[in-house]
């Protein structure tokens, strides 16, 4: 990508060293480096979390505000941006697709959203995914699936179009992931699991639906606490979650297990979901995450006290409920 842009007479500065859950001390830098160097134009050319970085640096770089602050305490977005495009290597987050950038602020141990720049184009090609490892290739996959069920049990007042183009999304994820099990070079599958990522997060399932979002409040604060990676997280989480709430929405659970698993009810459904995790390879304990600290329950107190807890799934959990969910996952 250096090449072809400096063939075209581009002066680049590059900002590397981005890393897997991108802290806003690593913005600062990006943004510092966009300044000295008169930054016109930001290419964002990796994964969601280098996309997420660079989203904030195009905002960063542009005021002389903290951010954090900006955006946490006084409430106000950023309007200036560098413009930025992407190019999608590692595929999953959806992250080319949409303003929202998740950042981990090491110094209040809180990983979150904030809004930024939107990349004005996503290169979106399959060969480039070729190269990433098995695992980051299930992960990634699997926040996709995690987004799309999400965004299935948020609150509507009624059932939608866009109910059936995730639970669309959610099939066509599981089925591509089983391919890559048997074939990781799978070009086709690589496609499918390129353009479901990018579906589950442009919008259109977004329609006439608040995303429930909680077990992603939860994978957030585990990684702020343990830097695990975000899509394993996840797996872990999930069926504990929906354990939790399986009752709350039973005909949508029901609903979700025929057409993404084949599978009858509403608990089958659930139980469905934790066998393709262990199919997959995916963690299914929280002992298995690589973590940069021993998790222990009181460091899994420290999470729950601090998650978000949203009122827009099935039921709005407790930190009681949450502590709970967690302590299920050891």
């Amino acid at each position: 990508v250096t090449g072809l842009l400096q063939e075209l007479g581009k002066e680049v500065v590059e900002f590397t060293g981005i890393m897997a859950n991108p802290t806003y001390a690593k913005v600062q830098e990006g943004a510092q480096i966009a300044k000295e160097n008169a930054v016109d134009y930001i290419l964002a050319v990796g994964g969601g979390s280098v996309i997420d970085c660079c989203k904030i640096v195009a905002a960063q770089a542009k005021t002389d505000k903290d951010l954090w602050e900006m955006e946490f305490v006084d409430h106000q977005f950023p309007q200036a941006v560098i413009p930025m495009g992407a190019v999608v290597t590692a595929s999953g987050t959806g992250a080319e697709m949409n303003g929202g950038a998740v950042i981990t602020n090491e110094a209040v141990t809180v990983k979150a959203g904030m809004g930024a720049a939107a990349p004005r184009f996503a290169v979106l090609d399959p060969f480039y995914t070729l190269s990433v490892p098995r695992m980051q290739v299930l992960s990634g996959a699997f926040d996709t699936l995690s987004h799309a069920m999400e965004t299935y049990f948020g609150r509507s007042d009624r059932d939608n179009v866009s109910d059936e183009v995730a639970l669309a999304v959610m099939h066509s994820t599981v089925v591509n992931m089983r391919a890559l099990l048997k074939d990781l070079n799978d070009y086709t599958a690589r496609s499918n699991l390129m353009w479901t990522s990018a579906m589950a997060e442009n919008g259109i399932l977004k329609v006439g639906r608040v995303t429930d979002f909680e077990c992603h409040q939860m994978e957030h604060q585990l990684g702020a606490y343990t830097d695990c990676n975000h899509g394993q997280g996840l797996a872990v989480l999930h069926p504990a979650y929906y354990r939790h709430i399986v009752k709350d929405a039973p005909e949508k659970f029901a609903r979700l297990g025929k057409a993404v698993f084949g599978v009858e009810g509403a608990e089958a459904a659930v139980d469905a979901l934790a066998a393709f995790i262990q199919e997959c390879g995916l963690p299914v304990r929280l002992s298995q995450l690589k973590s940069r600290v021993e998790i222990t329950p009181d460091l899994l107190r420290q999470v729950a006290n601090s998650v978000n807890l949203l009122p827009n799934g099935p039921r709005q959990l407790t930190r009681g409920e949450v502590y709970s969910i967690l302590m299920e996952c050891m």
